[in-house]
Protein backbone atom coordinates (compact mmCIF):
# COMPACT_ATOMS: atom_id res chain seq x y z
CA UNK A 1 0.00 0.00 0.00
CA UNK A 2 1.07 3.52 -0.73
CA UNK A 3 -0.79 6.81 -0.08
CA UNK A 4 -3.02 8.59 2.36
CA UNK A 5 -5.64 5.52 2.88
CA UNK A 6 -9.02 6.51 5.07
CA UNK A 7 -8.44 4.26 8.44
CA UNK A 8 -10.82 5.76 10.97
CA UNK A 9 -14.03 8.77 10.06
CA UNK A 10 -15.16 9.84 12.72
CA UNK A 11 -17.71 12.61 13.59
CA UNK A 12 -19.41 12.11 10.28
CA UNK A 13 -18.79 10.71 6.90
CA UNK A 14 -16.44 11.70 4.32
CA UNK A 15 -17.99 13.63 0.82
CA UNK A 16 -16.19 12.42 -2.22
CA UNK A 17 -15.99 15.95 -4.30
CA UNK A 18 -14.69 16.07 -8.09
CA UNK A 19 -11.95 19.04 -8.15
CA UNK A 20 -9.90 20.25 -10.73
CA UNK A 21 -5.88 18.94 -10.97
CA UNK A 22 -3.42 20.30 -12.15
CA UNK A 23 -0.90 17.92 -15.29
CA UNK A 24 -0.17 14.98 -12.70
CA UNK A 25 -0.63 11.46 -12.54
CA UNK A 26 -3.01 10.61 -10.17
CA UNK A 27 -2.81 8.07 -7.75
CA UNK A 28 -5.51 7.04 -4.85
CA UNK A 29 -3.85 8.25 -1.48
CA UNK A 30 -2.11 11.34 -2.96
CA UNK A 31 -1.82 14.23 -0.85
CA UNK A 32 -2.88 17.38 -2.97
CA UNK A 33 -2.72 21.03 -1.69
CA UNK A 34 -4.25 23.94 -4.50
CA UNK A 35 -1.48 25.73 -6.40
CA UNK A 36 -2.67 28.36 -9.18
CA UNK A 37 -6.38 27.05 -8.74
CA UNK A 38 -5.50 23.26 -9.33
CA UNK A 39 -4.66 20.59 -7.18
CA UNK A 40 -1.16 19.40 -7.13
CA UNK A 41 1.18 17.03 -5.26
CA UNK A 42 1.43 18.62 -1.27
CA UNK A 43 4.78 20.29 -0.67
CA UNK A 44 6.66 18.28 2.59
CA UNK A 45 5.45 20.59 5.17
CA UNK A 46 2.34 21.75 3.49
CA UNK A 47 -0.99 20.44 5.57
CA UNK A 48 -2.67 18.66 1.99
CA UNK A 49 -6.05 20.20 1.63
CA UNK A 50 -7.02 16.78 -0.28
CA UNK A 51 -6.68 13.32 -1.06
CA UNK A 52 -6.78 11.55 -4.34
CA UNK A 53 -9.18 8.56 -4.69
CA UNK A 54 -8.55 7.79 -8.12
CA UNK A 55 -5.50 5.97 -10.02
CA UNK A 56 -4.37 6.90 -13.89
CA UNK A 57 -1.74 5.43 -16.10
CA UNK A 58 -0.37 9.15 -17.86
CA UNK A 59 -0.74 12.32 -16.15
CA UNK A 60 -3.78 14.59 -17.07
CA UNK A 61 -4.43 17.74 -18.84
CA UNK A 62 -4.24 20.67 -16.05
CA UNK A 63 -7.65 21.21 -15.25
CA UNK A 64 -9.23 17.62 -15.40
CA UNK A 65 -11.56 17.24 -12.61
CA UNK A 66 -10.76 14.06 -10.42
CA UNK A 67 -12.36 12.65 -7.57
CA UNK A 68 -10.89 13.82 -3.99
CA UNK A 69 -12.14 14.04 -0.27
CA UNK A 70 -11.34 16.71 2.15
CA UNK A 71 -8.96 16.41 4.64
CA UNK A 72 -10.07 17.11 7.68
CA UNK A 73 -8.97 16.84 11.59
CA UNK A 74 -12.03 13.92 12.05
CA UNK A 75 -10.12 11.14 9.62
CA UNK A 76 -7.22 9.01 10.81
CA UNK A 77 -5.20 7.91 7.36
CA UNK A 78 -2.62 4.92 7.17
CA UNK A 79 -0.03 5.86 5.32
CA UNK A 80 3.55 3.91 4.71
CA UNK A 81 6.77 5.20 6.27
CA UNK A 82 9.85 6.31 3.94
CA UNK A 83 12.46 5.52 6.38
CA UNK A 84 12.79 4.14 9.92
CA UNK A 85 10.52 5.62 12.57
CA UNK A 86 12.79 4.75 15.24
CA UNK A 87 13.35 7.95 16.58
CA UNK A 88 9.50 9.47 15.91
CA UNK A 89 6.87 9.37 18.75
CA UNK A 90 3.62 8.92 19.13
CA UNK A 91 2.42 12.19 19.32
CA UNK A 92 5.25 13.57 17.28
CA UNK A 93 4.49 15.51 13.81
CA UNK A 94 6.08 14.54 10.50
CA UNK A 95 6.69 16.00 6.87
CA UNK A 96 5.57 14.18 4.33
CA UNK A 97 7.90 12.52 1.50
CA UNK A 98 7.89 13.93 -1.96
CA UNK A 99 6.11 11.90 -3.57
CA UNK A 100 2.80 13.02 -1.76
CA UNK A 101 2.07 9.29 -1.00
CA UNK A 102 4.17 8.16 2.49
CA UNK A 103 5.79 10.60 5.37
CA UNK A 104 9.03 10.79 6.41
CA UNK A 105 10.74 10.60 10.11
CA UNK A 106 11.44 14.23 9.85
CA UNK A 107 10.08 16.09 12.46
CA UNK A 108 11.24 19.46 11.81
CA UNK A 109 7.98 21.89 10.18
CA UNK A 110 6.09 18.22 10.33
CA UNK A 111 2.21 18.42 9.73
CA UNK A 112 1.00 14.64 9.53
CA UNK A 113 0.73 13.73 13.93
CA UNK A 114 1.12 10.05 14.37
CA UNK A 115 -1.52 8.84 16.13
CA UNK A 116 -0.97 4.76 15.90
CA UNK A 117 1.22 2.58 13.97
CA UNK A 118 2.26 -1.00 12.81
CA UNK A 119 5.88 -0.81 13.72
CA UNK A 120 9.09 1.43 12.75
CA UNK A 121 10.33 0.13 10.11
CA UNK A 122 10.64 1.62 6.40
CA UNK A 123 7.25 0.68 4.84
CA UNK A 124 5.64 -0.22 8.07
CA UNK A 125 1.68 1.97 8.21
CA UNK A 126 1.78 4.52 10.24
CA UNK A 127 -1.78 6.11 11.34
CA UNK A 128 -1.97 10.00 10.98
CA UNK A 129 -4.24 12.90 11.20
CA UNK A 130 -3.23 16.19 10.23
CA UNK A 131 -4.87 18.76 12.70
CA UNK A 132 -5.02 18.15 16.32
CA UNK A 133 -8.84 17.82 17.60
CA UNK A 134 -8.69 20.59 20.13
CA UNK A 135 -10.52 19.49 24.12
CA UNK A 136 -13.65 21.17 24.38
CA UNK A 137 -13.77 24.30 26.27
CA UNK A 138 -14.78 24.01 30.03
CA UNK A 139 -18.04 25.43 30.65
Amino acid sequence: MKGFIPHIVTGGATTLEYQPAAAITPKVGLALAWSSGKLAVCGATAKPDYICMTDAAAAVTAGTLIPVIPVDCHIIFGVPAQAAMTSVNLGDKVTLHTDGLQVTATKTAGVAQIVDREGTAVGDIQYVRFSEIQPAAAS
